[in-house]
């Protein structure tokens, strides 16, 4: 896992650190940790809201497939996911 990702799954960073890593992921392109973000449970839903609109701006479509079918992700998230695919 990349200092960018812990960074963002971190508890004890600030909101706006951990916004900032999140739009890092999305720079860098990493579909696949914007991916892992969505499916935390543990995670606020600010922050996996986020990291799937990154992945919507990424057009990554496989990643949004994956999480549309997925019933482990917040039915909210889910259906996002499935709108844009």
């Amino acid at each position: 896992m990349s200092t960018t990702f812990q960074t963002a799954v971190k508890k004890n960073v600030s909101r706006q650190q951990r916004q900032e890593a999140i739009d890092r992921l999305a720079e860098t392109g990493d579909r696949t940790n914007l991916s892992i973000l969505v499916e935390m449970g543990g995670l606020g839903g600010e922050f996996r809201r986020q990291a799937l609109e990154a992945l919507v701006t990424l057009r990554a479509t496989e990643q949004l497939e994956t999480l549309a079918e997925n019933r482990g992700v917040d039915p909210s998230l889910r259906r996002r996911a499935e709108e844009v695919v």
